[in-house]
């Protein structure tokens, strides 16, 4: 969740660097220098510092004493524990957002879909993950529940680094059904359809994952990364 600072001119900044570490564009491990942070966005050292913050105070990056700021590499306990805390509570955010979704809602979540769909089928790997990770916040929204909203983004950008780590089968972040019956079961109401369908999801997400310790991968520059 977002800290609140008094300058808002680094809430870009912040977005910009979620959105690519939950694209997996920016891996685990990256380290985001200062200095060439201030010359990508043509912005001063308390901007960057700020929405580095923020994205610290998320947990998507770690401060390593002596070798600066580095997006986060979970441990293999620290995933398990990130989808066991997403198993109860997305399973009962979901129910409470089939009791309170409107047509306006389910339209949203099926045009999101096809966007989802759009990107598996044309093999965007990095949008397709962002997109199945916003789902899940969408879903979350709808709810209107703000404390639970909050934790689901955290754990979600958490997810979206775990499964950078650990990621052994294609579709763990972007399954093309799991998402479609989750909108049915929320259009008709069906909360606990809809529960034991995100219980389900959740499980097969996790079973999707090798976790094992992983060699650093090739990182690339920021400049040509982050693309601003």
């Amino acid at each position: 969740m977002k800290l609140q600072q008094q300058d808002p001119s680094w809430v870009p900044v912040f977005d910009n660097l979620r959105e690519a570490i939950i694209s997996h564009r920016l891996l685990p491990g990256t380290r985001l220098a200062e200095d060439e942070l201030c010359n990508i966005y043509g912005l001063g050292r308390t901007v960057i510092r700020a929405a580095l913050s923020a994205l610290t105070h998320e947990g998507l990056l770690t401060h390593i004493p002596n070798r600066g700021v580095h997006v986060a590499k979970p441990t293999k306990t620290e995933a398990r524990d990130v989808f066991e805390a997403r198993s109860l509570v997305e399973p009962y955010i979901v129910k409470l957002a089939s009791g309170l979704a409107q047509k306006n809602d389910i339209a949203e979540l099926r045009t999101h879909l096809a966007a989802e769909h759009r990107a598996i089928n044309t093999g965007n790997d990095s949008e397709a993950i962002a997109l199945s990770a916003r789902f899940h916040i969408n879903i979350a929204r709808i709810a209107n529940h703000s404390i639970l909203t909050g934790f689901v983004e955290e754990l979600i950008s958490r997810s979206s680094l775990i499964v950078s780590l650990y990621w052994r089968r294609h579709d763990t972040m972007c399954e093309r059904h799991a998402h479609d019956a989750l909108v049915s079961a929320i259009e008709s109401g069906d909360g606990q359809l809809a529960h034991d369908l995100m219980k389900s999801h959740l499980v097969d997400l996790l079973s999707g994952l090798d976790l094992i310790e992983r060699p650093d991968q090739m990182i690339q520059p920021l400049s040509e990364t982050l693309g601003v």
